[in-house]
């Protein structure tokens, strides 16, 4: 993955609520071992406005899909 792309995903996982930051920040570090799907699936979650999907990563809401769901659980592991 090229270093531009890279910033571009950095950039768009800086939010408006901290706790986000921190979970977004800490999961960075594996985006690259993401397959294609999981980054497709990864860019329509920072889509969501900011509590929709603190709501989806805290657990407070179930997410749409299996893909989604899974995605969610690696984000909550780093």
């Amino acid at each position: 993955m090229d270093t531009v792309s890279l910033e571009r995903i950095r950039w768009r996982c800086r939010r408006g609520l901290l706790e986000l930051d921190i979970v977004l920040e800490r999961f960075i570090g594996h985006y690259v071992n993401l397959n294609t799907q999981q980054k497709i699936i990864f860019d329509e979650l920072l889509d969501l406005p900011d509590t929709r999907l603190w709501e989806l990563i805290s657990g407070k809401e179930t997410a749409l899909n299996e893909d989604q769901r899974a995605l969610i659980a690696l984000i909550n592991l780093a």
